[in-house]
């Protein structure tokens, strides 16, 4: 049996290391962290994004009801999910970074999932509220006062701008983040409709337009959320996250010296970031075993940014493995 061995290799943004044990049926593990990370300065990101939007919602809450204006609290209802949908982005990449325990070996990370999942659930039920509101509303429409309407929304694209800002850089490598982000950006075209709206009622005086236009946000909102929702829902089922094409994987994997055949290969998401892999390949047995192993892991990280990849190498092509079959689990 080869003693385990650990090749570390610390770049400014990864480190990765395998260490495989060749002895019959081989497994390698490969779990470095070849992974976009989110940037360091994030959680100050979160904390400056939750104070500003929270503040900000109070503010748009009482204006609101004060102004009349349904589109202004469908807008402070989209801004108080963004508030939750932080807090909960925030708290997962926390739980990303908490150690593995003896029951729980993958530690908290799929808290990730979990919170990108509640955070879409979360918006489709405010939106739901909403729209209840803007029909009954469009049938009795109320006078809306249009200039605080203007100057609260106006407010809200300043605060959105800049808070979708701040989460920029994080948004391409994690799904938490991507939902700061999108949330954010879209708060901040909501709040450009709001204005634009409460401009087109103090011109023309048609009342009707601010709950028109509230159902116009909750439309958006549900376009918005709903590739969050199938994303999360996707990861939660153990789905290959997207960007991952697991017929390119196979093949290269089945590209790779000796490989004879592939099977039960199974790719999902440990986390928003992480991505995990397990195969059996049959090979013959020589001595190369350990260094075909790393070469391998190494390669799905390089290649596919899947930074924990676990193989198990069957020698005997004759001997049938109970997982071989492809509708086998």
């Amino acid at each position: 049996m080869a003693h385990a061995h650990h090749d570390h290799d610390h770049g400014p943004h990864d480190h990765n290391h395998g260490h495989g044990h060749d002895h019959g049926h081989s497994h390698s593990h490969g779990h470095g962290h070849h992974h976009h990370h989110v940037p360091a300065d994030m959680g100050r990101a979160f904390a400056i994004g939750v104070g500003l939007n929270t503040l900000f919602v109070a503010v748009e809450v009482a204006a609101g009801f004060w102004a009349g204006s349904m589109a202004l609290l469908a807008d402070a209802g989209h801004n108080l999910s963004d508030v939750l949908a932080l807090l909960l982005a925030w708290g997962a990449t926390i739980l990303a970074k908490r150690a593995p325990t003896a029951r729980r070996t993958y530690g908290l990370r799929k808290g990730t999932i979990l919170a990108s999942l509640a955070n879409a659930v979360f918006l489709l039920l405010a939106i739901g509220a909403i729209v209840s509101e803007s029909i009954q509303r469009l049938g009795e429409p109320h006078v809306v006062a249009t200039r605080t309407v203007m100057l609260t929304a106006a407010l809200g694209v300043v605060i959105n701008t800049a808070t979708a800002l701040l989460f920029m850089r994080g948004s391409k490598g994690d799904l938490n983040v991507r939902g700061a982000f999108l949330h954010m950006a879209s708060d901040a075209a909501v709040s450009v409709a709001v204005v634009i709206g409460a401009m087109i009622i103090a011109l023309t005086g048609l009342q009707w337009i601010d709950p028109a236009l509230s159902l116009a946000i909750a439309v958006f909102i549900v376009f918005g959320t709903w590739g969050l929702l199938r994303d999360s829902v996707n990861l939660a089922l153990d789905a290959a996250p997207r960007g991952i094409d697991v017929a390119e994987v196979r093949a290269w994997l089945a590209a790779l010296p000796g490989v004879e055949e592939i099977h039960d290969l199974h790719i999902w998401a440990m986390s928003t970031t992480e991505t995990a892999l397990t195969a059996h390949v049959i090979r013959p047995a020589n001595d190369d075993g350990d260094r075909f192993l790393h070469a391998a892991c190494e390669g799905l990280a390089v290649r596919f940014n899947i930074g924990h990849a676990t193989l198990q190498v069957e020698t005997d092509a004759d001997t049938a493995c109970r997982l071989a079959p492809a509708g086998v689990v």
